[in-house]
């Protein structure tokens, strides 16, 4: 999915240099560190060829400033973010409004989340959807665990090792997830 965006913006957190992406209604896209800031910055450039790399406005700047706190372990709830969810599938975006609502440092599994959603059994269809979510972090795609707590389907880079380090940074035990 490319969506229209304003402009992007790559920053420095305890995890690497990030990136964030918005348009007129808000956030449209984030990105976990791919392994230098010029690599995140051209993946970025990839997913919104029509974005500049400019100045954030406001609202922009205190969503990285949550991020970047939240990464170095500070208690942050990013519920408040806007985000634009134009083009984002209804199922998705309904699977995002929950994993929002997991507070940091507790978790679920995607069949919890399949059972919230009222569509028990479609745990996979969970899945999916999480391993498209344009808005990692801000849709903490990390606080949902398979089975039993089973630590797999991160498709951000760094994989299941960078799930695990997010959830250490909330205050998860990543060995003993706790669910909420």
């Amino acid at each position: 999915m490319v969506m229209t965006a304003q402009g992007f913006a790559v920053f420095p957190t305890a995890l690497g240099h990030c990136g964030i992406a918005w348009g007129e209604r808000g956030v449209i896209g984030v990105r976990l560190p791919d392994g230098s800031a010029a690599l995140t910055r051209a993946r970025l450039h990839l997913n919104f060829p029509d974005a500049t790399e400019t100045e954030p406005p406001e609202h922009v700047r205190l969503a990285i400033g949550e991020i970047v706190a939240l990464l170095r372990g500070e208690s942050r709830d990013l519920a408040t973010i806007e985000l634009d969810f134009t083009g984002v599938p209804d199922f998705h975006r309904r699977v995002y409004e929950i994993a929002r609502a997991i507070p940091p440092g507790k978790t679920l599994t995607y069949g919890e989340v399949a059972d919230r959603l009222g569509l028990p059994g479609s745990a996979q269809a969970v899945g999916r959807a999480l391993g498209r979510n344009p808005f990692p972090i801000v849709v903490p795609c990390h606080r949902v665990l398979g089975a039993k707590g089973a630590m797999v389907g991160f498709s951000a880079p760094g994989g299941v090792d960078t799930k695990r380090r997010m959830l250490v940074i909330e205050g998860a035990r990543a060995e003993e997830p706790t669910l909420f």
